[in-house]
């Protein structure tokens, strides 16, 4: 590893040998592309990232030198995944800096990639809000190429972290647009009743009993199958718990459809938080009694 980062080094210096000097003002940085590619490869062998990604930025500068947008993004994006090793916010810089010259040349399959990819940083760095930022961003550009599936992908991701912020009405209005527009797809529709409980969740989160039963009434209207599915059994016994305020009724709704279909942890977490509330409200009626 050592040998390799010495090498690394090495390349790097003739490049820099190469700018500084005299020279056809393309030729020169056509060198120096080249032999930062060499270093940077050297560096990412020796899993020197912050190097590996340091010299791509610089491989990157080169090629806006030479207008060759296209190559200065991929190199933003190789300079991103050196830092994913290190730096989340590093490689975030990068990506943004990749994504706004994807879209400067029009290659916008590869913006909303990235724009994905984004996302993914700070989902996992736990930033709910920019990543529902940059789904949002992956998601319109997936679907101005028509490239559904990844868009509802994105979409879905999206109406996930609304209702983890407790944003329940822009949740609820992304599920049942996808929903909505899987419906007619002969691929998509088998998707449809996942997709109604959770926004149908979101709506239990909300707590309006007239408002989940209109939900309900909608969702059987959209996929006249819904109402002979697991999936809407387990909406309806919530409703009818929250409206008896009914926490045992709750409980054991839950348990039943879980015994069957295991619920994922976004269900459980959102499930619990609606719960938590019945359980309060309860409470509060027998203080008054």
């Amino acid at each position: 590893m050592a040998d390799q980062t010495a090498r690394g080094e090495e390349f790097e210096k003739k490049a820099e040998k190469k700018l500084a000097g005299w020279g056809l003002f393309g030729s020169k940085y056509e060198d120096a592309a080249d032999l930062y590619e060499k270093a940077a490869n050297c560096f990412k062998l020796g899993k020197n990232w912050d190097r590996a990604g340091v010299v791509y930025t610089k491989l990157a500068n080169c090629h806006l030198k030479l207008e060759s947008k296209h190559e200065a993004a991929s190199a933003y994006v190789d300079a991103a995944n050196s830092y994913k090793k290190i730096s989340a916010q590093e490689a975030a810089q990068c990506l943004n800096q990749a994504v706004n010259l994807f879209l400067d040349i029009g290659r916008l399959n590869m913006a909303a990639r990235y724009y994905k990819e984004l996302a993914e940083i700070y989902e996992q760095e736990q930033d709910l809000e920019k990543a529902m930022d940059y789904f949002e961003r992956a998601a319109d550009l997936f679907q101005s190429e028509e490239v559904t599936t990844s868009a509802n992908q994105c979409k879905q991701k999206v109406a996930q972290f609304a209702a983890q912020l407790e944003q329940y009405p822009k949740a609820i209005g992304i599920f049942e647009a996808i929903a909505r527009h899987s419906i007619n797809n002969s691929l998509l529709k088998y998707s449809v009743k996942g997709i109604l409980l959770n926004a149908g969740i979101c709506e239990i989160c909300k707590g309006d009993i007239v408002a989940i039963t209109n939900a309900l009434e909608r969702y059987q209207e959209l996929d006249p199958t819904f109402s002979g599915t697991r999936e809407f059994k387990l909406l309806a016994d919530l409703a009818s718990s929250m409206d008896e305020e009914d926490v045992i009724k709750f409980t054991e709704a839950v348990k039943e459809f879980d015994s069957m279909t295991r619920l994922d942890p976004w269900k459980t977490t959102l499930l619990l938080r609606a719960k938590s509330s019945l359980k309060a409200k309860e409470q509060n009626d027998d203080d008054l009694t």
